[in-house]
């Protein structure tokens, strides 16, 4: 038997920030049917929303034990330290997996990433199936990679070594580059005027031919995400980016941090002050738990920019930490007291 057959395959899933991954991991996770599954999940920040949301699916495919987290930042800059332990972990399991999925942080770059696969620690034992890059289809659209447009500017006008719109777009670029499959999410958001255009600017940074999927709600059947076999470990010189040749990458425009607020008694009360928060501020991203008076349920928060999204994902249980915690992530410099203060109501 080769060692290519006897490899655990490992899909890398990236995106921007909100564009819809973890929705496309949890159908995936609800619909692999007879695999054994595990997850690695790569959170920006020190709350763990997309961990959770995914250990909340109850899916016996993938039981809560094969789902790994890294809280430690962007997953590209702590391969060695975090990945690769994480990596061992789950390939000790019994019985063994037969797929791993990988959903990084919106901004970690998925080649230095796929690199990693070709270490001899790692070559020998998984390989990358399939590099797949979930859109936000509306945000392109609109002629942007992100919902706030106000924000990448401010980014790009703060950095005055870029050759190129600003340090988000790169990001963007680089993770179309890399990708095999490319997920335009949020379909049903869109008219056919408005998904000609995101495809427009997908394919304006498409160097490969590589299929474009439109999605609503993550729908996606397993089959062709998974079992790509692909190897694109050994293919990974043809996926060309901006930062090639470095021997390191930096995220030193964004900050993020946990701001902790008072349980809430209006969910949509607590939608408007997001909302307000994110376009007074430079903010790309919030998301997180929050204890709603009376309720028995636990509120999950999610935020693209001013976009708010909130329902009631399952019940608290007694070893839950039942703080209300948001994660906030955006540009360089953001003014966490004035955010904490309208966060908090």
């Amino acid at each position: 038997m080769s060692a290519s057959a006897v490899r655990v395959p490992c899909t890398v899933v990236t995106g921007f920030l909100g564009s819809g991954k973890t929705t496309l991991i949890r159908h995936i996770l609800e619909n692999a049917g007879d695999k054994r599954l595990a997850l690695i999940v790569n959170e920006f920040g020190d709350v763990g929303v997309d961990g959770e949301i995914l250990k909340g699916c109850g899916v016996e495919a993938c039981p809560e034990e094969n789902i790994v987290e890294l809280a430690n930042g962007c997953i590209c800059c702590t391969v060695a330290d975090d990945f690769v332990p994480a990596l061992d972990q789950i390939l000790s399991r019994t019985p063994r997996v037969d797929h791993i999925l990988i959903e990084t942080s919106g901004l970690a770059l998925p080649k230095p990433l796929v690199q990693a696969f070709q270490w001899p620690t790692v070559k020998n034992r998984v390989t990358v199936d399939g590099v797949v890059a979930v859109v936000d289809g509306p945000a392109l659209a609109a002629g942007r990679v992100a919902s706030d447009m106000d924000a990448l500017a401010a980014q790009g006008a703060a950095d005055g070594t870029l050759d190129h719109d600003d340090p988000v777009e790169e990001v963007f670029e680089d993770q179309v580059a890399c990708a095999d499959l490319i997920i335009l999410s949020k379909n049903d958001l869109m008219d056919e005027t408005g998904a000609a255009r995101a495809n427009a600017v997908i394919g304006e940074h498409l160097s490969r031919a590589v299929k474009v999927l439109p999605t609503a709600h993550g729908k996606v059947d397993p089959s062709v995400m998974l079992g790509l076999g692909l190897a694109v470990e050994d293919d990974i010189e043809n996926r060309k980016s901006h930062h090639d040749g470095m021997a390191d990458h930096e995220h030193d425009d964004f900050d993020t941090f946990v701001v902790e607020i008072p349980s809430v008694a209006d969910p949509e009360e607590l939608a408007r002050r997001v909302a307000t928060a994110a376009e007074a501020e430079n903010v790309l991203r919030v998301k997180g738990f929050v204890e709603v008076a009376a309720k028995p349920m636990r509120l999950l928060v999610q935020a693209v920019g001013p976009r708010v999204n909130h329902y009631y994902d399952r019940a608290w249980t007694p070893q839950d930490d039942r703080r209300s915690r948001l994660v906030v992530i955006g540009l360089k410099g953001l003014n966490r007291p004035a955010i904490e203060k309208m966060l908090a109501g």
